[in-house]
C-alpha cells in the first residue's frame, strides 16, 4: 500500500469524522422566574418563567403549604416565556412551583423551586389570645432558594454517532486496501 493511499484514507476518515460531529445539543434552562425562587412576596396573580431558548408544551403546578393546587387554567408558552395564572389569592405560606417544558432541542426539562407568600389578606387570623395553627409541611420539602432541574439525554444519539464513525473508518480502510490498477 502506498503512502499516497494511506494519506488519502486518513483524509477521508478525518473528513467523515468532521461531518459526523454535531453541534452541542445543550438543553435550555430556566433563566428567571417571577416570583423568584426563595422570594417573600404578596400573593401573585401569575407565575412567569423565562427560559434560555424557545420552549413548548408547558406544564406548571403550583402547590400550597397544605398540598392544595392553585393553578387557574393551562400554562401558555410564547417563545421563551411561560405564564401560568394563579387561582384566587394565596394565603401566607411556602409554595412550590413545579414545571415541565419541552426544550428547543426536543427534550423535556423539569424543575421545582419555592417562594413564600407573606402579608396576604387571604390568611385567616386567629382570635386574639389564640395561637394560629402551624401550616402543614409542603408535599415536597426543599430549602428556599434551591432549584432542581432535570433533563433527559439521548443515548441513541451517541450510539448513532458512534455507528457513523465506525462505518466511516471501515469505509476508509476498505477504500485504502482496494487493489489498484497501476
Amino acid at each position: 500500500m502506498s503512502i499516497r493511499k494511506i494519506a488519502v484514507a486518513f483524509t477521508l476518515v478525518g473528513a467523515m469524522l468532521g461531518l459526523g460531529a454535531a453541534p452541542a445539543w445543550a438543553h435550555d434552562s430556566l433563566k428567571s422566574s417571577n416570583p423568584e425562587k426563595g422570594a417573600q412576596i404578596a400573593s401573585p396573580s401569575e407565575i412567569e418563567l423565562t427560559f434560555t431558548g424557545t420552549v413548548r408544551v408547558p406544564r406548571i403546578v403550583l402547590t400550597g403549604p397544605d398540598g392544595t393546587r392553585h393553578e387557574a387554567g393551562a400554562a401558555q408558552a410564547i417563545d421563551n416565556k411561560v405564564a401560568q395564572p394563579v387561582k384566587g389569592t394565596l394565603a401566607n405560606g411556602e409554595y412550590t412551583v413545579g414545571w415541565r417544558v419541552v426544550s428547543s432541542d426536543g427534550h423535556p426539562i423539569t424543575g421545582t423551586y419555592t417562594f413564600t407568600v407573606k402579608g396576604s389578606p387571604a390568611t385567616q387570623t386567629a382570635p386574639s389570645g389564640a395561637a394560629a395553627p402551624a401550616p402543614a409541611a409542603p408535599a415536597t420539602t426543599q430549602a428556599a432558594g434551591q432549584e432542581e432541574e432535570k433533563g433527559s439525554s439521548s443515548g441513541w444519539l451517541w450510539i448513532g454517532v458512534a455507528a457513523l464513525l465506525i462505518a466511516a473508518i471501515a469505509g476508509g480502510v476498505a477504500w485504502a486496501r482496494r487493489p489498484t490498477q497501476d
